[in-house]
Parts: C-alpha cells; sequence; structure tokens
C-alpha cells in the first residue's frame, strides 16, 4: 500500500472512567532509583521523544500529525500536566493528565499514559499508572476518565480496568494505517497477528520484586503544590 492509498484498519475505541478513588494502599514503589518529575512547559523535542518512542509500537499518530506551532500552546497550557518516569536517570515513560475539564466538569483526563519499550514488564507499568491515579485524585476531581484502543497493548484495557476503571462507551472507527501513510515506520504490530503479541506485556501485574520495597533508593519530585 502507498500513501495515497493506504491500508484501513478497524480499531475498536474503549472509553473508560473512575468516579472514587480506589480503595488500595498509595502506588508502590518499584525497587531501585526511580524518580517521577513534572516536565513544566516541556521543550517540543523532548515531549516528541517521549511520545513518539513510547508510542511508536502502539502506533500513536494523533500528535505525530499536530506541526509544532500547534503542539506548543497545548503543552505551554497549565491544564497540561506531563510527569516524567525516570529510572536510574534515564527516561523510562511518561503520564500525561489534562485538566481543562476539571473546573468547569470534574473530569481530569488521562490522556497519555506509557512506558519506553525497554522498561516493559519490569513492574514500572503498574507503578506509573496508580500513582497518576492517585495523583489525579489529588487534584479533587468527581471524575477520572481514559480511553485505549485496540492497537494499544492488548493488555491495555484489562490493566486500566485492573486500576479501577470501568468502561462506559465503546466505538469502532476505520482509520488509515499510520504506517502506509508515513507517520509510523513499516514496524510490525499484534493487528497485524490477530490481535496477539510475543514477548514481554506491559506492567500491568509488578513484578514479584516489587512487593517490597524497603531497599529502594527513589527520589519523587513531582511538585505537588505547584501542580495544583
Amino acid at each position: 500500500m502507498t500513501a495515497s492509498n493506504p491500508r484501513k484498519l478497524e480499531i475498536v475505541i474503549s472509553f473508560l472512567e473512575m468516579s472514587a478513588p480506589p480503595e488500595r494502599a498509595p502506588a508502590t514503589i518499584p525497587p531501585g532509583k526511580v524518580a517521577i518529575v513534572r516536565a513544566e512547559n516541556p521543550t517540543l523535542s523532548f515531549y516528541r521523544y517521549l511520545y513518539n518512542t513510547v508510542g511508536e509500537p502502539w502506533m500513536w499518530w494523533e500528535r505525530r500529525l499536530i506541526s509544532d506551532e500547534d503542539l506548543a500552546p497545548i503543552l505551554e497550557k497549565p491544564e497540561t500536566h506531563v510527569y516524567v518516569l525516570y529510572v536510574a536517570g534515564v527516561p523510562a515513560g511518561f503520564a500525561e493528565l489534562d485538566l481543562s475539564a476539571l473546573e468547569e466538569n470534574g473530569v481530569i483526563d488521562l490522556h497519555y499514559m506509557g512506558l519506553i519499550p525497554d522498561f516493559i514488564g519490569k513492574g514500572y507499568g503498574k507503578y506509573l499508572l496508580n500513582w497518576a491515579i492517585d495523583t489525579a485524585w489529588n487534584l479533587k476531581p468527581s471524575r477520572l476518565t481514559v480511553n485505549t484502543c485496540t492497537l494499544d497493548h492488548p493488555s491495555a484495557l484489562g490493566a486500566y480496568q485492573k486500576a479501577g476503571f470501568v468502561v462506559y462507551d465503546q466505538r469502532t472507527d476505520i482509520v488509515d494505517d499510520p504506517r502506509d501513510v508515513g507517520l509510523i515506520p513499516p514496524i510490525d504490530h499484534p493487528i497485524d497477528h490477530g490481535g496477539h503479541l510475543d514477548g514481554d506485556a506491559p506492567a500491568s501485574e509488578s513484578d514479584p520484586e516489587n512487593a517490597d520495597n524497603a531497599n529502594s533508593d527513589t527520589l519523587i519530585v513531582d511538585f505537588p503544590e505547584r501542580a495544583r
């Protein structure tokens, strides 16, 4: 297929919500040198590195379509909170909270959340997801939302449900294959094989080593007061 005649992909988008904080202990910190830092007004190059590296295996294309001139104001908005997970000083993933509907509707959207591929399957995904949920609820919303689709990791929907989200709507879309239009390299994707994926699953379940973080050398830098 070519850019002028791309393949069509049928994707199912699931919309999820959470109406109360989950009844569990705070997010368990994985062992090792872990830090979460809010990137305040991140540079375009750094944000695109995070978005592209985290999202490429799952064909995240929406923000690849956006020009720098259009993306910059989104990142500059005080309602856009980008939190970067670092492991031993290396960026390992990020979570993005959208607070644009918080004041009017009491809603915070977990807009993006994921790990750089090298860190998948090591327990960081569950930690980052739970941490993002806890951080969002600390900002006093009445509802959290998130969505995922069948291009995401096959375990993504289950991971959100285990974290406390419930599906309230689904929609089927037909989209141009982003690989054919040049937005994503010609990668192999689970959708090419009926949705099955070989190798590590995302950290929807914590590794056994994460059950005990007593020896963790952890720094959490999330600027909670300034986030408000």
